[in-house]
Parts: C-alpha cells; structure tokens; sequence
C-alpha cells in the first residue's frame, strides 16, 4: 500500500466521521440543549487535545494579543457556532436535509471569500456556487415527496455552515503560523469558555435528558473531533492540498447514507438531486486543480 494510498484512506474515514457528527447531532437535539451539549463536547476533548499535544510535543504558539483575540473570535464562530446552530437545526429538520446543507461548506468559504475579502471569483467558482445554492433550494423549495421539510431547521444548519464558512476565513488573519494540534486545543479550551455562559441559562430548562443524547455527545467529542483530527492530518500529510479537500465532499454523502441506515430517514429523489448539485459544485471547483502541470508551468 503507497503512502498516497494510504493517505486516501486516513482522509475517507476522516470525512465519513464529519458526516456522522450531523447524526450524532440528532441524537443530541433530542434529549439536551445545544450549549450545554457544546460545552461537554469540548469539556471532553480539550484534556486529550492537551494530552496528544504533550506525547507529541508540539509547542504553544507565541501569539500577540489581537491574534488571540482573533482566535477568540474564531472559537465562538467556528467551534460554538457550528456546534449549537447544527444541533438547534436539527431538532427541526431531518438528517438526511441536514447533511446535504453540511456539503455547501466548501463553496459557502469560496463565496465568503468573495463577498468579504473581495476576491474576484472565476467561472468555476460562480458556477459552483450557483449549484450548491440550487442544491439547498431543492429541498427547501420542492417538498414534493410528503416528507416535512423545515426551512427554520436547514435555515439554522446553514447559519452552521456559514459559521464555518468564517472560521476558515477568520484563520487566515492570523499571521504567526500555529501547528494545527495547537490550534484545535486551542479551538476546544476556547470553545468551552465561550459556551459556558450560555449554558448555564438552558440550565434550569433541562428536560428528557437521555442516555442517547449523552453517548452521542462523547461520541462527538472522542471521534470526530479528535480521532478525525488525527485521522484527516494524517491523510493530508501523505496527499496534495487540492487532493485532500475533493474528500470534504466525502461528508454529506456520509451524513445522507448514515442517516438512512441508522435512522432509518427515508431519502427522497429531491434530496439526491440536492446532495448530486452539492457534489457537482464541489467538484467543480477541486478538479481543475488536479489537472497535471504543463512542461510551460512552475511547480511550486
């Protein structure tokens, strides 16, 4: 087995655990509110982020004050934001809605880059844009099927996507290069304190706390936010950048065939239209990229 192989695999598992956190997410909209969920799932992760980092001896990053400020920010939208929109939608909308919305996260940060950093977008890049966007108005806008379909619930899971969407581009404000282990410990010890607050407010209104909810949040918390951590860096190390980020497209076919097995969601022709838009558009803009350099072309 070749080392790109390999890498290929790591990558897979990777992106079929992002899928399953829209699962788990279910589980977890049913039986605990969405900050109190978040502020365990990073209770649990943050001591073992601290752990890998201590085996590995990755050292803290020496930060100035306005980039830890910038990370703060970058918690709250990223790791709080994600987390308690994608659980408060999905107490609405079905799982199998939810992963196809999860799959614009690619092309939601290409149009964040446009519209906030002003970065002229190719046709590739509108195209794709306009695919994803039909992807998500496929389901919302022909329920045709007899299935309920929320649009307060996909509304709430794109609010996560789109949370996404600027911690990717809040990362890029930071100039001092942090090692990624650093930054998701970081990105957990910050997300704890960021949700806390608010968690103690859905106190007193906890009720039909289950035993599912809670194995689904240390489900969330031990595999995809710390075994698909190390999984996914271990897969990009043994492939291209481009390469690795065609497998994010990986995640919402995960969360639809997962939630048609576990949770026995029916998917429906409008959902595999939207999922097919959504695939379409993130291919869309990674395929280029792969195309081999011409004699005339640098490699950088």
């Amino acid at each position: 087995m070749t080392e790109k192989f390999q890498g290929y695999i790591y990558l897979s598992l990777a992106m079929i655990m992002v899928g399953s956190t829209v699962i788990a997410s279910k589980l977890i909209a049913s039986g605990l509110p969405p900050f109190i969920a978040t502020t365990l799932r990073f209770a649990v992760a943050f001591p073992l982020f601290l752990a890998l980092m201590r085996l590995t001896r990755t050292p803290w990053p020496r930060l100035e004050r306005r980039e830890w400020l910038i990370l703060l920010l970058q918690a709250g939208a990223g790791s709080v934001g994600y987390t308690t929109l994608l659980i408060a939608g999905l107490r609405y909308s079905s799982a199998t809605d939810a992963g196809v919305v999860i799959g614009t996260l690619p092309v939601v940060s290409a149009a964040i880059a446009v519209l906030l950093l002003g970065e002229r977008p190719s046709r590739s890049t509108l195209i794709a844009i306009g695919l994803a966007a039909a992807g998500v108005l496929t389901i919302v806008l022909r329920p045709d099927d007899g299935a309920h379909h929320s649009a307060l619930g996909i509304t709430l899971v794109f609010g996560a996507v789109v949370c996404e969407g600027l911690f990717i581009l809040i990362n890029k404000r930071i100039h001092t290069p942090i090692a990624p282990l650093a930054l998701s410990t970081i990105m957990a010890g910050m997300g704890v304190g960021v949700a806390f607050v608010p968690a103690l407010f859905e106190a007193p209104s906890m009720q039909g706390v289950t035993m599912h909810s809670l194995a689904a949040v240390l489900y969330y918390a031990l595999v995809p936010t710390v075994a698909g951590f190390i999984l996914w860096y271990a897969g990009s190390a043994r492939v291209s950048g481009t390469e690795a980020s065609v497998f994010t497209a990986l995640a919402p076919v995960s969360a639809v065939l997962l939630a048609f097995v576990l949770l026995g969601e029916p998917v429906s022709m409008n959902q595999l239209a939207g999922i097919g838009c959504v695939l379409v558009a993130v291919l869309s803009l990674a395929v280029p990229h792969l195309r081999p350099k011409t004699a005339g072309q640098t490699q950088i």
